[in-house]
């Protein structure tokens, strides 16, 4: 049985003993509750999806916060379209009296940004590396030719280094995401753009990308006369190699290729078309938010952000029988963190002097549609927004001996992050992953777009009483095994101490920037400065 108040806990006593200690054995029962099979999933637009929005908002109401979304409710309304391309998509290419078809789901995924019922295309392929054009690394997989009207094939990731000057080293950059490449396939009036996969370039199995995008995805509505790529999407590593021996070429072969400086596009001679057919319906989805009041008459109209995504994939593709893709870990810890620290926080006799808002947010699975619409329709305009403090996919395996805030650093808060972690006798661990992108992988990269200072709260990596490397090797089984699969279900023996620490922690620290005179900021230089 899991103790309210653990030896860690005894170094905030006086905050918690006297205000209502945050509970793992509460942080448990929301995670119970909301990977159940009951929420089905809690898909975006669908049955689940409400019930989850209805549960979390309730618990905030219970915990004594009050509505902060539109029109006086606890919801913010989040315009999306959902599209769901179907079984019938094609997908193939040709050059000299030689073919190839691709197989949906099996050796391709994607999706057309069209927003049409059916969206044919047709476009010569050329090969363009990483996609990249960065100029503060002297990069250019473009060397100015005209990609207009073209398909472009293309890899994921970045170019590796361990020079920490150039892509930030083995830390993945914005630009190494797959979300930029076909933002600037689109900027370049590409007519569609189709991502090679690999594991070790990607960060992530197949059956990851096949179990994300072979369903309804969600995006914002098209704005009347916007450009949109036909096409969007991967193809197994497999199928990319059919595709590129039509031309003579090999996965290696390019690969290595599309690490050189020297890189150049190469026209592949290959002609790709595609039908896509899409089942389109609006979405009925929300952000749920609530506020507890600041003290200070002044600084109460400014907040401190939590944030947390309340999505799952819903039901999907059966494994072994299942198709409830439930979530627990991912993100029904977040979720149940942040509903209990909104309890605690309340429960405070004497507010902070900022106010705080806890946002439940949508549609993160979709490419953190829901807070990247807050980030835009702030509740709460940006400039008098302190920080977001976001929690997403955390481990329950004991007791930690760390915490990971990666981009912290960036921040002005950083000082004020080590002292906390220090008086809860946590040590600071770096992100033990950094190529696989994570910064800019959940919902705090939202707000960081938008210039407010911003990060997660993140899993431990190192566990009381286990073996060294021993939350490492515990979070690589679950990114093979259960990571957006429908195993990631709620476990009875699970021990949430560690889901009570990081909560501690970015209470304290949620707190002490509440009372804080000025503002957080980046630090001078950080590519989000405000």
């Amino acid at each position: 049985m899991i103790k309210p108040i653990g030896l860690l806990a005894l170094a905030v006593l006086p905050l918690f003993a006297q205000e209502g200690e945050i509970s793992a054995e509460r942080i448990r029962e929301h995670t119970k509750f909301l990977s159940l099979d009951l929420l089905e999933g809690r898909g975006v637009g669908q049955r689940g999806g409400q019930l989850a929005t209805e549960y979390i908002a309730t618990q905030f109401a219970l915990a004594g916060a009050k509505p902060a979304g539109d029109d006086g409710t606890w919801f913010q309304k989040v315009p999306l379209v959902g599209i769901e391309t179907q079984p019938d998509s094609q997908l193939s290419a040709a050059v000299w009296g030689k073919s190839a078809e691709f197989q949906w789901l099996d050796e391709f995924v994607g999706v057309s940004q069209t927003q049409q019922a059916q969206t044919r295309f047709e476009g010569e392929a050329i090969f363009v590396g990483h996609g990249i054009t960065a100029p503060e690394f002297n990069w250019d997989d473009f060397k100015g030719v005209d990609v207009a009207g073209k398909v472009l094939v293309l890899f994921t990731n970045e170019p590796p280094s361990d020079d920490p000057k150039f892509f930030e080293g083995r830390a993945l950059t914005y630009y190494g995401r797959w979300v930029y490449k076909y933002e600037e396939a689109l900027r370049r009036g590409a007519r569609g753009a189709i991502i090679i996969h690999t594991t070790p370039t990607a960060g992530y199995s197949w059956e990851v990308v096949r179990n994300s995008w072979g369903r309804e995805t969600p995006e914002v509505k098209l704005a009347a006369g916007a450009k949109a790529l036909s096409f969007q999407g991967w193809m197994t590593r497999e199928a990319g190699e059919k595709l590129l021996a039509l031309a003579g070429k090999s996965v290696d072969d390019l690969l290595a290729a599309s690490n050189q400086r020297a890189f150049k596009p190469i026209p592949l001679g290959i002609q790709i078309r595609g039908k896509m057919t899409s089942k389109i319906r609006e979405l009925d989805t929300r952000n749920v938010a609530a506020m507890v009041a600041g003290s200070d008459p002044q600084l109460k109209d400014e907040v401190v952000v939590y944030s947390a995504h309340w999505d799952h994939l819903g039901i999907g593709t059966p494994v072994a029988g299942d198709s409830i893709y439930n979530g627990a870990i991912d993100n029904g810890t977040g979720c149940a963190i942040l509903l209990e620290m909104a309890r605690a926080w309340a429960a405070l006799p004497q507010k902070p002097k900022r106010s705080a808002l806890f946002l439940a947010v949508t549609a993160e699975e979709g490419g953190l549609k829901g807070s990247a619409y807050y980030a835009t329709h702030p509740l709460v305009p940006a400039a008098k927004t302190a920080i977001d403090l976001n929690y997403d996919a955390l481990y329950p395996w004991g007791r930690a001996k760390d915490v990971v805030i990666t981009g912290a650093e960036r921040t002005t808060v950083w000082p004020l992050a080590q002292q906390i972690a220090a008086r809860l006798r946590l040590a600071i661990a770096p992100d033990a992953t950094p190529e696989q992108g994570h910064y800019f992988r959940s919902d705090h990269f939202s707000f960081a777009h938008a210039g407010i200072p911003a990060f997660s709260i993140g899993h431990a990596t190192e566990f009381a009483g286990k073996p060294e490397g021993f939350g490492l090797k515990a979070y690589e089984e679950f990114n093979s095994k259960h990571y957006h699969q429908p195993s990631d279900e709620f476990h009875p023996d699970w021990d949430f101490t560690a889901l009570q620490q990081a909560a501690e922690y970015g209470f304290l620290l949620g707190r002490d920037i509440a009372n804080q005179e000025k503002l957080p900021d980046w630090r001078p230089g950080d590519q989000f400065h405000r």
